[in-house]
């Protein structure tokens, strides 16, 4: 893994735009945050954390606005983010959107670690900051917030509003701007930064959906992953997986071998990486289950079996563990 995390540097060229509309010099406060601004032209180009987080301090500094984030929102377009700013307008549902998000937010940033899952009466999507890892701005943490609300009101209509929005930073001296930004229960101090949205929201069909447009920006996106990615044990195991599963579920013991390796040796790789094989077993399944429900060929039986599943029931027992619904269930709320 990288020694440090990156982001794009296209992304800061929003928090460029917000400053020089307050009158304020945007490439110097990247010079002195140790940014190159000429970097933020190359679409491939990335920016360390630790300087990103340093201009954020310099820019609410020299703004003296500590509500900066949430106004950078409004420079964020889908070019912003290249080719997941493209998949994300071809979206078929906003449950979709974010599934993408999810999937792909390590093109954009890997500092955080971002999760869509289903909670009772509503959809939770989580930003975490990795195990050990730096933690970003929290202005860059509103901003990030403020543009995924953002995208909701792009899709539904300027009145939309989420069900609670929870944010780590402490409560501003002046918590105003941000109940203006969300309109919605606002909870500071949280134990972690999540955005709760509403069943019926995420649910609904798109009018622009594209998919074809969608599914040609996925192939982009993971090719960008792919080469962002290091080659970590557990990705190794990942792929082996993706590759036996289809025969049949395969055992620890298979796969190290595969990877030419005792069994013990690939534990401790694996516990190295804070991970263990039945983990990575459970969260491939999981996400080829999401990728194979959206493919209206593949029956239910065919995914089961696609997923090295004994049966369709075995199946159906943990796409609901995973889900809180059953196969059919989630697969008659897709948009058609």
């Amino acid at each position: 893994m990288s020694a440090e995390p990156t982001t794009l540097a296209s992304w800061t060229r929003a928090l460029r735009k917000q400053l020089d509309a307050l009158g304020l010099d945007s490439a110097a406060l990247c010079r002195q945050a140790h940014l190159d601004p000429a970097l933020m032209d190359d679409p491939n180009a990335r920016y360390p954390l630790s300087a990103t987080t340093r201009l954020w301090e310099l820019a609410v500094a020299a703004s003296a606005d500590p509500a900066l984030g949430l106004k950078v929102s409004s420079y964020v377009s889908p070019t912003t983010f290249h080719a997941l700013g493209y998949a994300l307008v071809a979206s078929s549902s906003l449950r979709e959107v974010f599934e993408r998000i999810a999937r792909y937010h390590q093109v954009v940033s890997d500092a955080l670690e971002l999760e869509l899952c289903r909670q009772d009466d509503r959809y939770a999507f989580r930003l975490r900051v990795p195990d050990d890892g730096p933690e970003p701005a929290p202005e860059a943490l509103d901003a990030f917030a403020a543009i995924y609300v953002r995208t909701c009101r792009n899709r539904l209509g300027r009145d939309y509003a989420p069900l609670a929005v929870y944010l780590r930073r402490p409560c501003p001296a002046d918590p105003q701007p941000w109940h203006l930004v969300f309109r919605a229960p606002l909870h500071f101090g949280a134990e972690e930064n999540r955005l709760e949205f509403a069943i019926a929201d995420f649910e609904q069909a798109l009018d622009d959906a594209n998919p074809e447009l969608a599914e040609h920006n996925e192939a982009v996106l993971k090719r960008a992953l792919e080469q962002l990615q290091q080659p970590t044990w557990s990705r190794r195991v990942r792929a082996c997986l993706e590759a036996q599963l289809p025969n049949g579920e395969p055992s620890a013991e298979r796969i190290a071998q595969s990877l030419h390796l005792s069994l013990r040796s690939l534990q401790r790789h694996l516990a190295d990486e804070g991970c263990s094989y039945e983990q990575l077993l459970g969260d491939t399944r999981q996400n080829l289950a999401l990728v194979h429900m959206r493919d209206p060929r593949c029956s239910i039986s065919e995914i089961a079996y696609l997923l090295g599943f004994a049966d369709a029931s075995s199946f159906s027992r943990a796409f609901k563990r995973w889900t809180g619904q059953s196969p059919s269930q989630y697969r008659g709320s897709l948009p058609r």
